[in-house]
């Protein structure tokens, strides 16, 4: 087995709790899985270096999932979160519209982005998100479909689809906040 193939290989598990989080179903996840792993074997020459090889590999398995959610589109499982309905709008903001509790100055955000740790971070947080929010937010933010398209797979209105990912944002901060700028990792 090349080094090439060993580095892949390695990033499976990566990639394939990426697809699981996507799809909800595991056998398709590992067949979009499969089919990404395939597709970077059959022409390791594709992978110019360019990108970190994890992320040349996400793209790939992003239009692998693309593809497992319009193949099965019927059949695409949406669940209720039941700890999603907690409110996070008044657990962060009084009735006036004022944070509870003001958030920490950030510093410089641009910088903490070229850091590795903060990617870490940041997917610890996504795969900490309610299962209908993260998933939401991954087509959105990752997959890049649109309103339409995340309605028609998910069966979410498109008002839903907005509180989903509102709610998802604010998690996300909350957690950054948390785990990053205020935690043992904040940048220098």
């Amino acid at each position: 087995m090349s080094d090439f193939a060993r580095q892949v290989q390695a990033l499976r598990p990566q990639l394939l709790r990426y697809a699981r989080n996507q799809l909800r179903n595991d056998a398709w996840a590992e067949d979009a899985v499969s089919e990404t792993l395939l597709a970077a074997l059959e022409k390791p020459q594709a992978y110019t270096g360019a990108a970190q090889l994890k992320t040349w590999l996400i793209g790939i398995l992003k239009h692998k999932v693309i593809d497992q959610l319009r193949r099965h589109r019927r059949e695409v499982s949406t669940t209720s979160d039941d700890e999603d309905r907690e409110d996070l709008d008044e657990w962060l903001f009084r009735a006036d519209g004022h944070w509870r509790e003001m958030p920490a100055d950030w510093g410089n955000p641009g910088a903490a982005l070229g850091q590795r740790q903060f990617f870490e971070v940041l997917e610890a947080c996504m795969e900490h998100l309610p299962g209908q929010q993260g998933r939401v937010f991954m087509m959105r933010e990752w997959l890049e479909l649109d309103t339409d398209e995340i309605c028609k797979e998910t069966g979410v209105s498109a008002t839903n689809l907005f509180v989903l990912l509102h709610r998802a944002r604010l998690r996300l901060r909350e957690c950054l906040q948390v785990n990053w700028f205020t935690g043992h990792h904040k940048p220098t």
